[in-house]
């Protein structure tokens, strides 16, 4: 007879830390603190290009991303997250806008749109071609 082991989920502590710890922590303020923070995150982890966010994103946890269109001042992504329920995805939506802001060299802003029927997010960068950084 041997002893089961527990089942465990590999995202239960990062899910624990993103889903309670934080929005306790930062209040009203965790959509703003999480933006920011995923800035501040995507210069600590700087990417070449666009292409590799999806491999960053699956090593962090955050989900799949794949791109879903690409235009001249607009791209948009559609993240497939672990979990969706009750989640702000600012810091993805941060990550993102300061990855391409840094590769393009011009300002950038990121929206993210939950949709719970599709179990999906879609983010879109807005890229300002006048604002040139």
């Amino acid at each position: 007879m041997t002893a089961k082991e527990p089942e465990t989920n590999e995202h239960f502590g990062y899910e624990i830390i993103r889903d309670y710890v934080l929005s306790d922590i930062l209040g009203k303020h965790e959509n703003d603190v999480l933006y920011w923070a995923g800035k501040s995150l995507a210069r600590k982890f700087p990417l070449f290009s666009l292409d590799e966010a999806g491999d960053f994103f699956e090593q962090a946890g955050f989900g799949e991303l794949v791109t879903e269109k690409t235009g001249k001042d607009e791209t948009v992504f559609v993240l497939r997250p672990f979990k969706l329920d009750n989640r702000c995805f600012k810091l993805e939506a941060g990550f993102l806008a300061q990855q391409q802001q840094k590769i393009g060299g011009f300002l950038t802003e990121a929206y993210d749109e939950v949709l719970p029927k599709k179990k999906l997010v879609r983010i879109t960068l807005k890229t300002d071609l006048r604002e040139q950084i």
